[in-house]
């Protein structure tokens, strides 16, 4: 599901040209926003800057039900545009999606907020479904990969609205450990993070326009993705061994825990994890008993 953000003017924009695939191109219209926390069904999520936001997992996409309804940052959804939905990166950027079945990658302008079904990491538009062959499935592996903030259609950033005034909230969940974004997928070859600057003052010279490879072009590029992947579904990760074993022993009512070490820059990490699953449906139901037993930061993550 996807949540609109009430009291959001919609911002008006000229239709976008179709490009040669017939899809839609955004219309970079809302406003930039990285958002408050927020509580979904018992779930507290923290909007944040993730330029360095690179994770695999489970996508899924959202169609006619929700055309014509604003987004999170004031746009109009259309799904004949190339757009995802995503729980806690700043809205509008623009992200990679490589679908791990078949090699097939897009660019996509991150605009709204979602999914909220436990074990997906992403909601594409029709179009960004379409693009990557996840019509037919529902579902796909995928990896998600910053690329840049998203401009206006003049290539003039969009304006950060003023943060909101609001209530305090709950501590982030202490669950989630020391490391970050360690379900990247080895040998999976994808366009690296751009490393975006200072936003510049606008002025009254013709704007340079970001370059071509961070925006969303509608072009489908063809990726190397290892022949065969697995499902996980993770609880943590630890530099310490002994915290890792401590949750593990704090969830063995979930069955099938291991400790999996990994190296990510050199530094040895410990992870907390059951599997592999073949299935969407194992995973899912792998993801709902951890659950059950009061872990609300595990994750479906998609490894070799």
């Amino acid at each position: 599901m996807v949540v609109a953000v009430a009291g959001l003017a919609a911002a008006c924009a000229s239709t976008p040209p179709a490009n040669n695939g017939g899809v839609r191109l955004p219309s970079n219209a809302g406003v930039y926003k990285v958002g408050n926390p927020y509580q979904i069904d018992g779930t507290w999520y923290y909007p944040h800057e993730q330029p360095d936001y690179d994770e695999t997992g489970i996508a899924s996409w959202y169609g006619p039900t929700f055309y014509g309804h604003h987004t999170a940052n004031g746009e109009m959804y259309d799904g004949t545009e190339l757009t995802a939905a995503h729980r806690t990166l700043p809205m509008p950027v623009n992200v990679r999606v490589t679908n791990l079945d078949n090699g097939k990658s897009v660019i996509v302008r991150v605009n709204d907020r979602g999914p909220y079904a436990k074990g997906r990491i992403i909601d594409l538009s029709e179009a960004a479904a379409r693009a990557l062959d996840v019509i037919r499935t529902g579902t796909a592996r995928v990896r998600v990969t910053y690329i840049a903030r998203a401009d206006s259609a003049a290539g003039v950033p969009a304006q950060e609205t003023p943060p909101e005034i609001v209530a305090a909230v709950p501590a982030a969940p202490t669950t989630k450990v020391d490391s970050s974004a360690l379900n990247i997928l080895p040998g999976a070859t994808v366009a690296p993070p751009v490393q975006t600057a200072a936003l510049p003052t606008p002025v009254a010279t013709a704007p340079t326009l970001p370059p071509a490879d961070t925006q969303v072009t509608g072009e489908v590029q063809k990726v190397p993705v290892p022949a065969v992947t697995h499902l996980y579904v993770q609880v943590g990760a630890f530099s310490s061994p002994m915290n890792a074993a401590r949750l593990k022993t704090r969830f063995a009512g979930a069955g099938n825990l291991d400790v999996s070490p990994i190296t990510r820059n050199g530094q040895k990490l410990y992870r907390v994890r059951s599997g592999p699953y073949d299935s969407v449906a194992d995973a899912d139901a792998a993801l709902a008993k951890l659950t059950g037993l009061g872990n609300n930061d595990a994750q479906i993550v998609v490894d070799q």
